[in-house]
């Protein structure tokens, strides 16, 4: 762990059930001079404890945890944390996983999770992609669904031309003008 700066340490347990204690006891005994703890689930975004931390720290300090799940919602979400110190010049240690980004294995380690975590997302968007495909060619529609269907374009363009003003007609179909015009566009284009 970093040999110069201090030692910040965060504790998180997701319920009032849960005790902090073990993971102070952790922290406390490797030198951390501060614990900032939140008692919230991981899922949650904004953590006051972790935020508080992370403020706390300053070049050359080490934010450690007792393990990584304690930190990150994600392993993006935890990537991209980790990073976030290391371009201040902070460094991450994690207790239960012997992580220490202020060492070369360290460092290795995150680099290598960082790399699955873009392979991780990068196989989300192949798998989005194809499915949104295949569903194009079944002749599935994509998106939100239409609020007005054939039937009903085809009447309001009846009403239209024989002199219903659009107001009139989208109010009685219980959309909004610009909703009509839309799908009468759309519907003029098929």
């Amino acid at each position: 762990m970093s040999k110069s700066g201090v030692k910040i340490g965060y504790a998180r347990v997701s319920t009032e059930e849960q005790s902090l204690g073990l993971q102070r006891d952790a922290l406390t005994a490797v030198g951390v001079v501060r614990i900032f703890e939140d008692q919230i689930s991981g899922t949650v975004m904004r953590r006051p404890g972790l935020d508080a931390a992370v403020a706390a720290l300053t070049a050359g300090d080490t934010l450690v945890v007792w393990k990584l799940d304690r930190l990150g919602r994600s392993l993006p979400h935890l990537i991209g944390l980790v990073q976030n110190l290391g371009e201040r010049d902070i460094g991450f240690a994690s207790l239960s996983e012997s992580i220490d980004t202020m060492t070369a294995g360290g460092q290795l380690v995150f680099h290598i999770m960082g790399a699955l975590a873009q392979f991780e997302r990068s196989l989300i968007v192949e798998r989005t992609k194809a499915g949104m495909t295949a569903a194009r060619a079944r002749g599935r529609h994509l998106g939100r669904a239409r609020s007005l269907n054939a039937a009903q374009i085809a009447h309001a363009r009846t009403l239209i031309n024989s002199g219903e003003s659009p107001t009139a007609v989208a109010s009685s179909l219980k959309v909004g003008r610009s909703t009509l015009y839309r799908a009468l566009r759309i519907a003029g284009a098929s």
